[in-house]
């Protein structure tokens, strides 16, 4: 095996910690060219379509690519914004306060930055940096609460593939899921709770999840029993009766059984049976992003209108709120337990003298670096 070329090992420089906040992806710019780069990294990955390879060569070079591309790129257009990607843009200012957040409760030597499993930062891109900044210790905190082999697996897949290659292998930490942490429920409680006293409560609270095939739940996938958890515990703090909120699968795609209930039809057919005023919410985006700005709050939106419902509300992502940055602190200290990220100033001195202290012995046995 083949290493790539790293940094040289430098002898007095003191490690550092970091965290990776790490989202889905996103295209570079509301255009066919960059959607189909996009759509070509992102359904290649195994993870994500569990087909056997040759035949999904096939349908996605020769069908999806060439067709969906351009619909997908005007579906980008109407959400995106003068400041680019809106799961981009958050992503970015949850990284940033996330920093400052934690470095208010002490852990202010600690590095926090964001990746994209497709597209830009790349992930590789990224672990490239921290490594050249020293950092050896290093939390991957994926943006997905539930986990799923379709994603929080597929990043893992990523780092490793990454440190495959690499020859001096940080000590690595990975965030499982958060589905049924107290700041995560707390943070979506929030946010439903402020929806409601600005604008009022609809009759049913709708709580949309990004739709996997059916047969991944077959095969053990637990992402089905964890959105459903979060959704208890969500209605549980809301105080919500069984008939008062409900649970669907949206983004279907192919012609394969998906979870189910499914969004759309779920709406319509609420809509004709006479409920006039919904709210809907999607617990498992931490950012907004194509699947609830156009998606949701678009189409389905449309959907239940024209279906005969009058009052429509959808529910921001928890995007910058502060309870949402809290909670994901509190998730990151909880992954931090043991690492030196809270040190006073005398301690960070001592630390940078032992380092020296080694220096000066490793030059005095011929060490150039």
């Amino acid at each position: 095996m083949s290493f790539r070329k790293e940094p040289p090992y430098t002898h007095g420089t003191v490690a550092r910690s970091a965290v990776v906040l790490v989202n889905l992806g996103t295209p570079d710019a509301p255009t066919r060219g960059a959607v189909r780069r996009y759509l070509k990294e992102f359904l290649s990955d195994p993870r994500v379509v569990e087909i056997p390879r040759a035949v999904w060569w096939c349908i996605l070079n020769l069908i999806i690519l060439p067709f969906r591309s351009g619909k997908s790129a005007a579906k980008y257009a109407t959400i995106w914004t003068s400041e680019g990607s809106p799961l981009k843009v958050h992503t970015q200012a949850q990284a940033t306060l996330l920093r400052g957040a934690l470095g208010a409760r002490g852990h202010d030597a600690l590095r926090v930055t964001m990746a994209m499993r497709y597209g830009s930062p790349s992930l590789p891109e990224v672990l490239a940096k921290l490594a050249a900044e020293h950092c050896e210790r290093i939390v991957i905190l994926p943006a997905y609460p539930q986990y799923s082999g379709t994603t929080t697996a597929s990043i893992s897949d990523a780092v490793f593939a990454y440190y495959q290659q690499a020859r001096n292998v940080p000590e690595l930490r990975m965030v499982k899921h958060y589905h049924d942490h107290d700041g995560y429920i707390d943070a979506l409680a929030d946010s439903v709770q402020n929806h409601w006293e600005a604008n009022g409560r609809g009759e049913k609270l709708l709580m949309s999840f990004h739709g996997v095939p059916k047969r991944t739940l077959m095969l053990g996938d637990p992402y089905h029993c964890e959105c459903y958890k979060t959704a208890r515990l969500l209605a549980a703090k809301l105080r919500l009766s069984k008939d008062e909120y409900m649970v669907t699968f949206q983004s279907r795609f192919g012609k394969a059984e998906w979870l189910q209930p499914y969004t759309a039809p779920t709406v319509i057919a609420l809509a004709q049976a006479g409920l006039k005023r919904l709210d809907v919410i999607c617990p498992g985006f931490t950012s907004d992003c194509l699947e609830t700005l156009e998606e949701i709050n678009m189409e389905v939106r449309e959907d239940f209108m024209k279906a005969g419902g009058s009052t429509y509300h959808y529910i921001a992502c928890l995007n910058e709120e502060p309870a949402w940055i809290a909670g994901l602190a509190e998730i990151v200290e909880q992954h931090l337990i043991g690492w030196p990220t809270m040190m006073t100033a005398q301690q960070r001195d001592a630390e940078q003298a032992d380092a020296d202290a080694g220096k000066a012995v490793a030059v005095s046995l011929g060490a150039t670096q």
